[in-house]
């Protein structure tokens, strides 16, 4: 069990003052992208100035606004109710439900806290998971939180390392926004992420196994047509919306039916009866 604290304040000076939070990458704001990320969390508590999403939040402001990330944790950790609580910055395109998930079960039990490290060996102290009292502690015994740097909260708590860690590339600039809108369209990811927003877009459940269907496609499109198979993969979402079939039972059936059709075909061809 845990809750989450998303940091969406800050005055993206490098972006022109522009409301980062509501940059998209892949069609999405940056800020809807993070949150599909908590979607395991009991609570997701934002610091930051109150702005649509499609998930629902709890919405919080350090006092006063603008006094930096470490001003903005503190706000949030005064919210939480869960013994763990995530804590991740809201330019980080890249994460998904994995990163909390993978967080938690590396969080020994003699740590305040686990953090990714970067590539080049850097805390990231935005990607991570801390124990809800040690951090509440830190931070109360902090001189100022009120601009004070973030790195000044690690040394009070003990904290274990994940190395080489992938989704902490962050948006600072408008160039690592361009070069995140690459990034999602290339070829080994582009599905993945298609599918993730369209699953966001419909409030579908994430954990849908598509490879169902993509098989499902598959067999119809060898087994009947090719133009057949989009078509069928549009019933088979009409079906469970309708009926109440799941997904992956339609798709089975579907491919059992493929399957029965293209044996049809190659028994016609070879001459003997079906």
């Amino acid at each position: 069990m845990f809750d989450a604290i998303v940091l969406a304040g800050g005055a993206a000076r490098r972006l022109g003052g522009a409301d980062k939070a509501a940059v998209t990458v892949g069609g999405r704001p940056l800020l809807d992208r993070v949150l599909d990320a908590c979607r395991d969390a009991r609570r997701t508590v934002v610091v930051g100035p109150p702005r649509p999403t499609r998930r629902p939040v709890r919405w919080v402001r350090e006092d006063p606004p603008g006094g930096g990330p470490l001003a903005a944790l503190a706000a949030g950790a005064a919210e939480v109710t869960a013994p763990l609580v995530a804590v991740l910055a809201t330019d980080l395109p890249f994460l998904t439900p994995a990163t909390p998930r993978a967080l938690l079960a590396a969080l020994p039990p003699d740590a305040d806290g686990v953090l990714e490290q970067d590539a080049d060996g850097r805390d990231q102290p935005l990607t991570a998971v801390y124990r809800t009292e040690p951090l509440r502690r830190a931070l109360a015994g902090l001189p100022a939180v009120h601009g004070a740097p973030l790195r000044t909260l690690l040394p009070a708590l003990t904290l274990h390392r994940r190395a080489g860690a992938t989704t902490t590339f962050d948006c600072d600039t408008w160039a690592e926004i361009a070069a995140a809108r690459v990034r999602i369209k290339e070829h080994g990811t582009v599905l993945d992420e298609w599918i993730a927003a369209v699953n966001a877009e419909l409030d579908i459940d994430p954990d849908l196994d598509r490879t169902v269907l993509l098989d499902a496609a598959r067999d119809v499109a060898h087994g009947v047509a090719r133009p057949a198979a989009p078509l069928t993969t549009f019933l088979i979402g009409y079906a469970a919306a309708q009926h109440g079939i799941g997904p992956a039972e339609a798709a089975r059936r579907v491919a059992a039916l493929a399957a029965r059709w293209a044996q049809e075909q190659e028994l016609q061809d070879e001459g003997r009866p079906a």
